[in-house]
């Protein structure tokens, strides 16, 4: 079965793997690669790269790869390991982008309640800038963006729930969701606007192919 899938896909899931036991015997791997906000200590650039590649648990890396695998393989046969590899990158890196920018428009805020004199926002801010982020999620969540617009009427089989579902109402369903919990504050260490970047990065990036007629080479 693995000698099945696509390479450029394969290689994703080897490098996340090999990554991530890295990161199990060194543990300072993670702090070094791992996305830091803007203005942070620990923020590299190269961080928007590395960041899609590690992940923070067995749990957290085997739905990443799972889904990778499920909707990434179909992508990749359409498209081609290097459109595909492509795709994947941009989408990656745009969830990195509108995450940090949504971390920096909180910490404007925090800022300003510091400024009025709340004693908390000053701690906040620190804890904000030491808080890292891992995954593959955001790119991957541009590849479901990329199934749904290609695939639209094709049934999704899910998991969790176990239903079944059109995947373009599979897309609507998880945007909304994470847009519900992102604006909510919720802390509950997803980075839901990475998420939504995933999307958002791989929805236009559908639209420029489909525009200039290059969907498909």
């Amino acid at each position: 079965m693995f000698g099945r899938i696509p390479p450029v896909l394969k290689n994703l899931i080897i490098i996340n793997s090999i990554l991530f036991l890295a990161s199990l015997v060194i543990p300072r791997l993670t702090g070094l690669l791992a996305l830091f906000p803007f203005g942070s200590p620990f923020f590299h650039p190269y961080q928007f790269l590395t960041y899609m590649f590690m992940h923070g648990g067995w749990i957290h890396i085997f739905f990443n790869m799972y889904t990778l695998l499920f909707f990434g393989s179909v992508l990749e046969q359409v498209w081609g390991g290097k459109k595909f590899l492509l795709f994947y990158l941009v989408t990656g890196i745009g969830a990195a982008l509108l995450h940090n920018g949504v971390i920096a428009l909180k910490y404007s805020d925090l800022i300003n309640l510091a400024n009025q004199g709340d004693p908390m926002a000053l701690e906040q801010v620190k804890m904000l800038f030491c808080i890292p982020t891992v995954g593959a999620s955001g790119a991957i969540y541009g590849v479901l963006m990329a199934f749904g617009m290609l695939f639209p009427d094709r049934i999704v089989q899910m998991l969790i729930p176990p239903v079944a579902l059109k995947a373009k109402w599979f897309v609507i369903i998880f945007a909304a969701i994470e847009l519900l919990i992102g604006l909510s504050n919720a802390a509950d260490g997803v980075a839901h606007f990475a998420h939504l970047g995933g999307m958002l990065f791989g929805y236009l990036l559908i639209l420029y192919w489909k525009h200039n007629g290059r969907m498909y080479y």
